[in-house]
């Protein structure tokens, strides 16, 4: 047996979930996906999101809907006739026709450990505040942001140095298969659903342009959080000034360091960088225009000498 399932997600994050459900047999009716976006150098090419490219790879048909305050848009998704709608970082809001539109409900992947980090940044929100770990949820969609019931869990260990894109990768597997099993549970009709804690709850905010300058007079571990957090995307960065002109560069990748000075200060050959406490160095960084290069090869054709001031 097969469940009938809408899929809805956007980013690559979903891919794999999307993926799963194909091989695992079950019936993907309709995904849905947010639609293309301009893309490309003058942003004048339509792009269709990695969800949408995926799909249509797989001969499934894709809706991509503004949103669904259009009574036809409801309408066309209920007639699918679903069982369940899986929702993988969709990116749009589910009214409540929406939610109730399918025999089973709508069925969300999170990435996170309910109800710490609901909200749209739970990956970078747990790395930027030193989680030691995080996870994968499946959690019965209702009303509220990410408040519905939860039923299977994955965790998984961030490490000490782990950037938001490697745990983003790790997720993204984690997800695919905790979902194949939530749907196989549910199809068996031994899935069993919890309230989520009333205590611990945390908001998981968008991450902000002005969150990505870094800020050294918070202490080295908070700093090393912060870059790992915002990497590779969309980068936290610093200001320094080159060949007599002030450059972005961003920081990809930083370890802890030693030593004490001035909080934006670098304070040895290897581009340490004073912080409020202690220090950070980066390994992996990238100017303005150029492409990301491991410390050896940045400091060969960058001149950054100790006493510099960054920031």
């Amino acid at each position: 047996m097969a469940l009938r399932i809408i899929f809805m997600g956007t980013p690559d994050f979903s891919v794999p979930v999307l993926r799963a459900l194909h091989e695992a047999g079950h019936d993907i009716v309709a995904v849905y996906s947010q639609p293309p976006r301009p893309a490309g150098r003058r942003g004048l090419e339509l792009t269709p999101s990695p969800v949408h490219r995926a799909a249509e790879a797989l001969g499934i048909k894709v809706r991509t809907p503004v949103n669904f305050k259009n009574p036809d848009d409801v309408e066309a998704f209920r007639a699918l006739g679903a069982d369940v709608a899986v929702v993988v970082a969709y990116g749009l809001l589910l009214p409540e026709a929406i939610l109730t539109g399918t025999r089973l409900g709508c069925y969300n992947g999170h990435a996170s450990l309910l109800p710490r980090w609901r909200g749209a940044a739970p990956i970078q929100r747990a790395i930027m505040a030193g989680d030691a770990e995080t996870g994968m949820m499946v959690m019965k969609m209702d009303k509220g942001l990410d408040t519905g019931p939860v039923t299977l869990t994955a965790r998984v260990a961030i490490g000490e140095t782990m950037t938001a894109g490697e745990l983003h990768d790790q997720l993204a597997e984690a997800g695919a298969k905790l979902m194949v099993e939530a749907m196989t549970k549910l199809e068996a009709g031994e899935l069993p659903l919890s309230p989520q804690p009333a205590e611990g709850v945390l908001y998981a905010a968008k991450i902000g342009k002005e969150e990505s300058r870094i800020d050294f007079s918070k202490p080295a571990p908070e700093v090393h959080n912060h870059i790992r957090g915002l990497a590779p995307f969309p980068g936290a960065w610093f200001e320094a000034e080159i060949n007599g002109k002030p450059e972005r560069i961003k920081v990809l990748k930083t370890e802890l360091a030693h030593g004490s000075a001035e909080p934006g200060t670098i304070i040895d050959a290897h581009l340490a960088i004073a912080c409020g406490a202690s220090a950070v160095r980066p390994l992996r960084l990238q100017r303005a225009g150029g492409k990301p290069l491991d410390l050896a090869d940045f400091l060969r054709g960058t001149a950054l000498p100790s006493g510099t001031r960054v920031g």
